[in-house]
């Protein structure tokens, strides 16, 4: 079962996640700096009539990365065609979307990051040179030949940043990173959420789910409707504090939006190795997760908290994690303990 605090899509929200999800940047709520740049961009192109520079988002998942493609696609008045990285395995799947699109079209491709570097290569010259470099034929009668594309606009998703080889990240003309949203941003984004899916709700019932959404709309829409099956049932259909505090604690998500996992994650530094510094394989080894998962997944919030560090020697537990689990922190302890990577 997908934990209910992750910012990872999850099967059940995709028949939601459409509809929630706002079509403007008037709509969007959030990511101030980033909106500004994009409608001053998205204007500039419009008026030049040029298709907009290839754009590269980068942040945490569910953060509203592709939210914000559908926007830009919405705001310029053009197509957009859906990809993912690990879903173009050969060059030919690539050449194909290519070839399809018309002039201006944006494409979106998902975890860009996971492209193989046979096909990336094949990406360089069509964002550069709008052009198609195929090999036809094998051997010493190999010929290459050049195909023209329409000028497009390629949009690349990623939640790694670092995996992006520095070609591929250079081809790009604006590159943004999405940050967790504050708890007010939140609100608003589940406010109108609450008026989409039709269900009463109480300011205070709204706040108590935005404190623990982890920063993050999809997670915090996915918590709204749990919280609305819970009032549907136990609290005449309204959200209100109570109903919002009692389901939440039914979902084991506390205060600030860890869940057990999180507690566990803490709980295995501090416990079984005095708070730190320990290496990613051995937590990894202790949860039974794989790293990448721990990475990508867990640690992106408890770093934002400031709950842990990540260290030359390993990961560490702050005071703050410490205080939060109730356990006592004893400083010249943790400062002596061994390093295990």
């Amino acid at each position: 079962m997908a934990r209910v605090v992750s910012g990872k899509p999850a099967v059940e929200d995709a028949p939601l996640d459409t509809s929630l999800r706002p079509h403007t940047l008037a709509d969007f709520t959030g990511q101030e700096q980033i909106k500004e740049n994009l409608g001053i961009a998205i204007a500039a192109a419009r008026a030049r009539g040029e298709s907009l520079d290839h754009v590269l988002l980068y942040g945490p998942p569910g953060l509203g990365k592709t939210t914000l493609a559908y926007i830009i696609a919405a705001e310029v008045g053009v197509n957009i065609r859906m990809t993912s990285g690990p879903a173009i395995e050969r060059t030919g799947d690539l050449a194909a979307i290519l070839t399809n699109l018309k002039a201006g079209d944006i494409l979106f491709i998902d975890e860009i990051h996971r492209l193989s570097r046979v096909v990336e290569e094949i990406l360089y010259p069509a964002m550069e040179d709008y052009a198609l470099d195929i090999i036809i034929g094998k051997g010493p009668g190999a010929r290459s030949l050049r195909l023209n594309l329409p000028k497009f606009t390629l949009i690349g998703a990623t939640t790694r940043y670092a995996l992006l080889s520095p070609p591929l990240r250079d081809r790009f003309g604006s590159v943004y990173r999405l940050d967790f949203y504050d708890p007010q941003s939140i609100e608003k984004i589940i406010k109108r959420s609450a008026q989409i899916l039709q269900v009463e709700a109480e300011a205070e019932g709204l706040k108590e789910i935005a404190c623990r959404a982890r920063g993050t709309p999809r997670v915090a829409n996915r918590l709204l409707r749990r919280v609305r099956d819970y009032a549907q049932v136990m609290a005449d259909g309204i959200i209100t504090k109570k109903a919002a505090l009692e389901a939440l604690a039914k979902l084991q998500v506390d205060a600030i939006g860890l869940d057990d996992v999180d507690h566990k994650l803490l709980h295995t530094i501090i416990d079984k190795f005095g708070g730190g510094p320990v290496g990613l394989e051995t937590i990894a080894a202790s949860i039974s997760e794989e790293s990448d998962t721990i990475m990508d997944v867990y640690e992106p919030y408890l770093l934002q908290l400031g709950f842990l560090e990540r260290t030359p020697r390993g990961r560490l537990a702050t005071p703050l994690a410490y205080q939060h689990l109730g356990i006592p922190y004893h400083k010249e302890k943790n400062n002596n303990q061994p390093s295990l990577l």
